[in-house]
């Protein structure tokens, strides 16, 4: 049930469908993060998805989380969209508007997030926010409330064990359930260059009213499904990849058109020369089929 192993079924079918008689496709169940990275730099699986695309970038020259063991044949075959950020929010009744106020008051904060074991990237990257943002929840009295899933996170939020949720997945109907109780903070400017700059993470914007009563504001991107494979790919199966990405897409939009577009774990419409920009090197196969598409001359 869960988005990537929509991706996966959706691709390992229409590969099948157009491969020899004798092809075989088997998923591996991975966490989606950088273990799915490792997996195919590693050449424990030929093909993987993993999010936020972005952050791939990294593993490529051994920076942050891939400083042990870095994949420089790592290369993309496309991406399947997801408009997602990475927020703080905390309770109102905390009276904290700001990460500055945030650092004045330093509340005991209940912070429902993610594991940082290195794998997880919201816990590797709410680990750097925190940091890099002077927010110490445990000096300050505080106490984390750890899960793998965006799921358990913001259960801890709704049952109030949690007065504040450092995550993603903002699309989840969760949020609006009670973020009008609660206050998301703009990541300062300095911090979010702090990332451009050290990992090549990008920022993004949450729209006016996208969570209840909240205006627009700047935080940590974290976006897009990233559908990568190693340099080796034969020419021709990365080209049926990105082929299948491209020209078969009508068939993940259909599995989210009952949900709005903004408010879908996939982005839809999805649109080919879109998803042939990607944060790491195409494979040279996947990109002669972006390269051929009629409004190709927008594909970097």
């Amino acid at each position: 049930m869960a988005n990537f192993h929509r991706v996966g079924g959706w691709i390992s079918q229409e590969l099948t469908d157009r491969a020899g008689p004798h092809t075989r496709v088997a998923i591996w169940n991975g966490r989606g993060f950088s273990d799915n990275v490792r997996a195919v730099g590693r050449g424990e699986v030929d093909l993987a998805v993993t999010t936020p695309a972005a952050f791939t970038r990294v593993a490529l020259d051994g920076r942050g989380t891939y400083g042990d063991e870095h994949y420089p044949d790592l290369r993309a075959l496309g991406v399947v969209p997801q408009r997602d950020r990475l927020v703080l929010a905390v309770h109102a009744d905390l009276g904290v508007t700001s990460f500055a106020e945030l650092r004045e008051l330093k509340p005991q904060l209940r912070l429902a997030t993610s594991i940082d074991d290195g794998v997880n990237a919201v816990g590797v990257a709410g680990t750097e926010l925190l940091v890099r943002s002077g927010v110490d929840v445990e000096g300050w009295g505080g106490q984390f409330l750890t899960d793998e899933r965006p799921f358990e996170s913001l259960d801890h939020v709704l049952a109030g064990r949690a007065d504040a949720i450092l995550h993603e997945a903002v699309m989840l109907p969760h949020w609006q359930q009670f973020g009008g109780d609660y206050r998301f903070l703009e990541v300062e400017p300095e911090v979010l260059a702090s990332f451009d700059r050290d990992f090549g993470w990008p920022a993004a914007t949450v729209p006016d009213g996208y969570f209840p009563g909240c205006g627009e504001f700047q935080t940590l991107d974290f976006s897009d499904f990233l559908v990568l494979a190693r340099a080796d790919m034969p020419d021709d199966l990365a080209y049926a990849i990105a082929w299948i990405l491209g020209e078969t897409r009508h068939l993940i939009e259909a599995q989210y058109q009952h949900l709005a577009p903004e408010r879908s774990p996939i982005t839809y419409p999805l649109d080919p020369p879109t998803m042939g920009i990607t944060p790491i090197p195409l494979h040279p196969g996947a990109a002669a089929y972006y390269q051929a598409l009629p409004s190709a001359e927008t594909v970097s």
